[in-house]
């Protein structure tokens, strides 16, 4: 039996096409119109548009139906719009967007370029950042920032307290050109230094702490004790270092060496006195003994190597007690033989340089003390020999001198001065030269197998 649909009113918001709704069978749907005119019937209207029409069972004819009308511009009458689910202008429509391009080669070019750069730049901040935050993470322990003043008796204090009274001296001579150290001695700008120093010298530079260089005019120099004294103008501000006693000096006492070493200027060792009174003969290199000096020096283990020569050899309380002048390198002979410290550093006792110093100075030449007798250097027995003849045919012993005085005789063997053993003619003449012209010296002698003490006054002679 076939369907029929319902006939009741539709509701305002919903209509379809007035009259009698075709019956079909089964809810099949009408034929469509090109099916009717194949049947030989007159097409029906399709409300559905585009739908599929199936044949109908019915094969009596019907009456057509009312003409269609536009659901959204109302019925005959013009009334109010109504929608019709037939009607073939559906009210959605799919959107399927826009047409599809084909992916080129460039495409995938430079999306991958952009994707590296991106990823490069990632990573570069990241590894930065990780750094960062490394390092702000690592922190050291570490001593927080303390006051830089140190015990005036430290070797920093002794350094802080010297270094501006200290001087580098660059020197050009006949024979070339070389590096040394001085100390100022007063404000009128003398400085004291070595003689193999500035000796023959041409030009002296006088460069101080801060870095300021004046030059210098030599003012006098003494081969003998090695000492010659320069002297700057124009200079403001010196701070001259003052001056300790040598005899006031023992082994171990802690000492500072200030100098200048292979032109490396300010530079500051440290040591210990390790021996005094040590005689150290230096220079020879005439070959007639007239540029030997004489030393009892002060021995110390401080590194003092070539450039030191003529620093300051100061106490623990900044006090110059020695002119560091001289070092024992190993032997010549030695293949491994060192040209710097091996610890073995001498001084020219501050007594000594300053009496040497006041008269060049005064003078330009300094005197020596003497007893007026002539050594035989060749001697090889223990002490030193009174050569028997002198000079040029002179009297060993000089007439009237202060040996003649005191009862020297040629072939006297001087073995004590002041009570002290003396191995050699370089010591005697050593002891000697340690003291002033004037001072009184006990010598005692080695004649005819039995020994004699005798007083000696120490007589002058002007040195070289």
């Amino acid at each position: 039996m076939a369907d029929r649909q319902q006939t009741d009113p539709a509701p305002s918001w919903w209509s379809r096409p007035e009259g009698p709704a075709d019956p079909h069978r089964d809810g099949v749907p009408a034929p469509r119109p090109e099916d009717a005119r194949d049947q030989g019937a007159s097409p029906a209207p399709d409300p559905a548009g585009d739908l599929p029409q199936q044949p109908r069972d019915d094969p009596q004819p019907r009456e057509d139906p009312p003409p269609y009308e536009d659901p959204y511009r109302g019925g005959p009458a013009g009334g109010p719009p109504r929608y019709d689910p037939w009607s073939d202008q559906p009210l959605q429509a799919v959107d399927r967007g826009r047409r599809s391009r084909p992916v080129r080669l460039w495409h995938v070019v430079s999306l991958g370029a952009g994707v590296a750069l991106l990823a490069g730049g990632i990573g570069g901040y990241a590894g930065v950042l990780a750094e960062r935050q490394s390092n702000t993470r690592l922190e050291l322990p570490q001593a927080a920032a303390a006051d830089r003043g140190r015990a005036p008796e430290s070797v920093a204090g002794i350094a802080a307290t010297a270094l501006p009274g200290v001087v580098t001296l660059h020197v050009r001579g006949t024979a070339g050109s070389g590096t040394g150290t001085g100390f100022v001695l007063d404000q009128q700008g003398h400085i004291l230094t070595n003689n193999h120093v500035v000796g023959d010298s041409k030009d002296i530079a006088v460069t101080f702490s801060t870095g300021e260089s004046v030059t210098a005019e030599l003012v006098g120099r003494d081969t003998g004790y090695d000492l010659a004294v320069v002297k700057v103008s124009g200079v403001r501000g010196l701070q001259p270092l003052r001056l300790g006693n040598s005899e006031n000096v023992q082994v171990g006492d802690p000492v500072v060496a200030i100098g200048a070493p292979f032109d490396l200027s300010n530079t500051v060792t440290a040591g210990i006195i390790s021996a005094t009174g040590r005689p150290v003969t230096a220079g020879g290199d005439k070959g007639d003994g007239s540029d030997i000096s004489y030393v009892d020096a002060l021995q110390t283990d401080a590194p003092i190597n070539p450039g030191n020569s003529g620093g300051p050899l100061l106490d623990s309380s900044a006090r110059v007690v020695g002119i560091n002048s001289a070092i024992r390198g190993a032997d010549k002979g030695d293949p491994t033989r060192q040209g710097g410290s091996i610890g073995l550093g001498f001084a020219i006792p501050i007594n000594q340089g300053k009496r040497v110093a006041e008269e060049l100075i005064r003078t330009g030449r300094a005197t020596h003390p003497v007893i007026g007798v002539t050594l035989d250097m060749q001697y090889t027995g223990d002490g030193a020999r009174v050569d028997g003849k002198g000079e040029d045919g002179k009297p060993s012993v000089v007439t009237d001198g202060p040996g003649a005085r005191a009862g020297i005789r040629p072939g006297d063997v001087i073995t004590k001065v002041d009570g002290q053993r003396v191995h050699g003619g370089d010591e005697l003449i050593i002891k000697i030269r340690a003291h002033r012209p004037g001072d009184r010296m006990t010598l005692t002698v080695l004649r005819e197998g039995r020994e004699r003490t005798l007083e000696v006054v120490l007589g002058s002679a002007n040195g070289s």
